[in-house]
């Protein structure tokens, strides 16, 4: 556990929340001793598409191709003949496999989960906190700063 921290402002929004910190180290604060907390956390899943046994033989089939491509490269630097052949074949045999293990992966689902999302965490509420012994420092720098547009609520 750390030291003693003080809240010198809650903001809707991080942008808001960087910006202080970001004027306090313009100002020669040791932003080191800051924090900023997200409160009030959501977890947020945005669905980005259908997913089905050929569009996940296909994303299987561009991860499978990155590999087989990095494999090939690996054995084309020690290949005194054609190296270009090795690197192509490492990529077809990559995709390939990717392809296969994408479709079999979506099929073992049973349709249990057929669409892709991506999650992410939003805070309802940004905090900026400094350590106790530097409160009055970074007050008194924020109290020089101009925030238009934002609401600030010192703590």
């Amino acid at each position: 556990m750390g030291p003693p921290t003080v809240t010198i402002g809650s903001y809707p929004d991080y942008p808001s929340a960087q910006r202080v910190v970001d004027y306090l180290a313009d100002n020669r604060f040791p932003v080191e001793h800051t924090a900023i907390v997200g409160t009030n956390l959501t977890l947020v899943e945005t669905v980005l598409g259908r997913m089905t046994t050929g569009r996940a033989a296909l994303l299987g089939a561009g991860t499978g191709a990155w590999f087989g491509l990095f494999i090939g490269l690996l054995f084309g630097i020690f290949t005194v003949g054609n190296w270009l052949a090795v690197i192509l074949v490492g990529l077809v045999i990559g995709a390939i496999w990717g392809a296969v293990f994408g479709a079999v992966a979506h099929a073992m689902t049973g349709g249990q989960r057929d669409f892709t999302s991506a999650s992410s965490l939003r805070a309802g509420q940004y905090a900026v906190i400094v350590d106790a012994q530097l409160v009055d420092q970074a007050r008194q720098v924020l109290g020089r700063m101009q925030m238009s547009g934002s609401t600030t609520n010192p703590g």
